[in-house]
């Protein structure tokens, strides 16, 4: 099973979009600084997971909701808090 996951920074409101095969493992990565990504931008809540079949799969919704209408997909669904 893999999953892809979307993290709200607690301090900046920005939103992190990853996938992983543990999502736990990865949560706690992110959380204690360990992601060069996230790293100082914590602490960070999950606010969204899906879980796919194959990797392919979480790749491709990961990179979908990267973009403009993945971002619009966020927003509609209430993912995304506009200030």
């Amino acid at each position: 099973m893999f999953f892809v996951y979307i993290l709200r920074s607690d301090t900046t409101g920005n939103c992190y979009i990853g996938s992983t095969d543990n999502i736990l493992r990865r949560f706690r990565e992110h959380s204690g600084n360990q992601e060069k990504a996230t790293k100082n931008k914590g602490p960070w809540e999950m606010i969204h997971w899906e879980a796919f079949p194959t990797l392919s799969r979480a790749r491709m919704r990961e990179l979908y909701l990267k973009t403009g209408a993945g971002y619009r997909w966020r927003k509609n669904n209430g993912l995304i808090v506009l200030k």
